[in-house]
């Protein structure tokens, strides 16, 4: 379905739950968030319904995310009748890893054909910091597990901060050349938590601290590809704040109390929880329709006003 600006509205990014086994301090508090009430969030037959909803509009594309949705008892159920879905192509699934070990070859026979990985840094001490509780050896695990478990593509997810990894610029780029994985540098939105306003790097320091990257055609609407002479996989940096896409952008994102969020640094959202397909189809509609042109201004200054931090949105 296309939008009023006429831009195809094909990928849906699906937060299947709201809480995480980490603490990343971009994302969400110390004490980690609420638990909700069951019956406020979507059930797996809602998430199912949902999907198919999308999908009888042109959604062809769903990501997996939360929260962490490895924490979610049912995923590997969702994930299977989510790849059931008529007129869904591809299963995608963003992860930080830590249950990969125990999870990635069920996931990959449940339909996932990709997975992205957060790692925002190689440093121990500095993934223990940035993520509060974390260990840095349980996610390179996880990588592992996932490049060993058939997916069709694995990439690493690193945010840019500003005194904390733009140092690691090279180490995390030349993960390409150690594994066939594309790393994408992702600029620092502002939404919330502990960071200070030095934490925002644009994402073209990628390309001062590596002038060897090697230009890529683009594939897809956000990032920019490059590549290292003679890499495995490719780098790519996506650049919410410095080089806006919005007027790109294919996506819509569902959270998983059932909530339609057209774009995801604005207040609007479409309820769908108790509704039915029809029901569901409708609002996913109203949603795309209402699709805003662009997320607006978005600096330390002035912060998302997606009305929610990103943890219960969906990453």
């Amino acid at each position: 379905m296309r939008d009023p600006l006429g831009r195809n509205i094909t990928y849906l990014r699906l937060s299947v739950t709201e809480l995480c086994n980490l603490r990343c301090r971009y994302c969400m508090p110390a004490e980690g968030v609420e638990k909700r009430r069951h019956e406020d969030m979507l059930t797996e037959e809602e998430t199912v319904l949902a999907v198919k909803a999308a999908a009888s509009l042109g959604i062809e594309k769903v990501r997996l995310t939360g929260g962490e949705p490895l924490v979610k008892k049912n995923i590997l159920s969702i994930a299977e009748k989510v790849a059931a879905v008529p007129g869904i192509r591809e299963l995608c699934l963003t992860t930080n890893g830590i249950r990969l070990p125990q999870l990635a070859k069920s996931l990959r026979a449940a339909g996932v054909r990709r997975v992205n990985v957060s790692l925002d840094t190689l440093d121990p001490a500095k993934y223990a910091h940035i993520t509060r509780i974390g260990d840095l050896s349980d996610a390179l695990r996880g990588l592992e597990a996932a490049l060993s478990a058939g997916f069709e593509k694995v990439k690493i997810n690193a945010v840019l901060l500003g005194g904390f990894n733009d140092d690691e610029i090279p180490a995390l780029a030349g993960l390409t050349r150690r594994w066939p994985v594309d790393v994408r540098f992702i600029e620092l939105m502002p939404m919330g938590g502990d960071l200070t306003q030095g934490a925002f790097v644009p994402g073209d320091v990628v390309l001062e601290t590596l002038p060897e990257l090697e230009k890529l055609p683009e594939d897809g609407p956000v990032a920019r590809l490059y590549t290292l002479p003679g890499a495995l996989g490719q780098v790519g940096i996506i650049s919410p704040l410095s080089c806006q896409f919005c007027d790109r952008c294919d996506r819509i994102r569902l959270t998983a109390d059932g909530r339609i969020k057209p774009c995801l640094h604005q207040r609007a959202e479409y309820p769908l929880k108790g509704l039915d397909e029809a029901g569901m189809r409708r609002q996913f509609e109203a949603a795309i329709l209402h699709k805003p042109p662009w997320h607006g201004e978005l600096s330390y200054a002035a912060p998302s006003q997606a009305g929610r931090t990103m943890d219960r949105i969906g990453g």
